[in-house]
C-alpha cells in the first residue's frame, strides 16, 4: 500500500546547521540537497509545507552582542534574519532542482530576490502545491526562529509543527554530555516549561501550548525522517496538551 501524508499542512522547523556538516560553517550544497530530497519526497505524499529555516551556519546575532559597543543587539539579530535568508535561496534552488515548485518569502522586503510574506498568499501557494520557505524570522529583533516557526504555523493553519534536529527527540539531559539521559516519547507542554527541557524556546512553546499545536521534534539526520515523521511513524518526541502515559 503507498504511503500517504497523515497531515494535510505541517510547518517544518529547520536549523541552520542542517546545511553544512557537523563542526563546520557556511553552506554544504550536498547537505541542502539531502534535506532537499526529504522535503520532496514528503510533499510527494500529498503534504503541504512550509519551512522556516535558521541562520546559525552563517551567523547569530548573539556572536555580536559581547561586542555592544560596536554592534547594537537589534542590528545583530537583523544581520541572523539575512543569514536566513542566504539559507532561503540555497534551499529553494535544491528543491526546484528536483521538480517541486517552491517559493521563498521574506518577512523583510527583498523584492529583487523573494516574495513578501503575506498569510493569504502563502496559503494561496500551499493551496497549489507549492513548497514554502519563510525567511528572517518575523522580522523583527529579539524574537528566534523558533518562535517565527511557532507564530508561522498559527498562521497558515498548519496542523503539526516538526522541528528537524541533530538529536532523536527530547531528553532529560543533554545526550552529549549525560549518557544516562532520557530519551520522551511524548510530553505535555507545561513539563516542557517546568524542566527547562531547552528544545524549544520557552515562547514558542507558550505559543504552540496557548492554541494546542502540537510539535514533534526528530533527527532530520537519519535519512527518511521527514518522510516518515510526515506519514505519522511514531519517532522523536511528541509534544502535545495530552498528559503522557507513565
Amino acid at each position: 500500500m503507498e504511503a500517504k501524508s497523515k497531515f494535510k499542512r505541517i510547518l517544518l522547523k529547520l536549523s541552520g546547521e542542517s546545511f553544512t556538516h557537523a563542526g563546520e560553517r557556511g553552506i554544504s550544497m550536498d547537505q541542502v540537497l539531502k534535506v532537499a530530497k526529504q522535503i520532496a519526497a514528503a510533499k510527494n505524499l500529498g503534504c503541504e509545507i512550509g519551512v522556516v529555516i535558521g541562520g546559525g551556519n552563517i551567523l547569530r546575532g548573539s556572536q555580536f552582542v559581547s561586542n555592544n559597543d560596536v554592534i547594537n543587539e537589534a542590528t545583530a539579530h537583523h544581520m541572523g534574519m539575512l543569514a536566513t535568508v542566504i539559507n532561503g535561496l540555497a534551499l529553494s534552488d535544491a528543491i526546484e532542482s528536483l521538480g517541486c515548485e517552491v517559493r521563498l518569502m521574506s518577512a523583510i522586503r527583498m523584492d529583487g530576490i523573494c516574495e513578501p510574506y503575506i498569510r493569504r498568499r502563502a496559503k494561496r501557494h500551499l493551496e497549489k502545491g507549492r513548497v514554502i520557505i519563510l525567511a528572517a524570522g518575523t522580522g523583527r529583533p529579539f524574537v528566534t526562529t523558533d518562535t517565527a516557526a511557532a507564530s508561522y504555523a498559527l498562521e497558515i493553519e498548519a496542523e503539526i509543527l516538526m522541528k528537524a534536529t541533530k538529536v532523536d527527540g527530547v531528553y532529560s539531559h543533554d545526550p552529549q554530555k549525560n549518557p544516562h539521559a532520557v530519551l520522551y516519547a511524548e510530553l505535555d507542554y507545561s513539563s516542557v516549561l517546568e524542566q527547562n527541557l531547552r528544545v524549544m524556546d520557552s515562547t514558542a512553546i507558550s505559543h504552540c501550548m496557548e492554541h494546542k499545536l502540537p510539535v514533534m521534534v526528530f533527527n532530520f539526520q537519519k535519512e527518511g525522517n521527514i518522510h516518515r515523521a510526515v506519514t505519522g511513524e511514531k519517532i522523536g518526541t511528541l509534544i502535545s496538551s495530552k498528559t503522557p502515559k507513565s
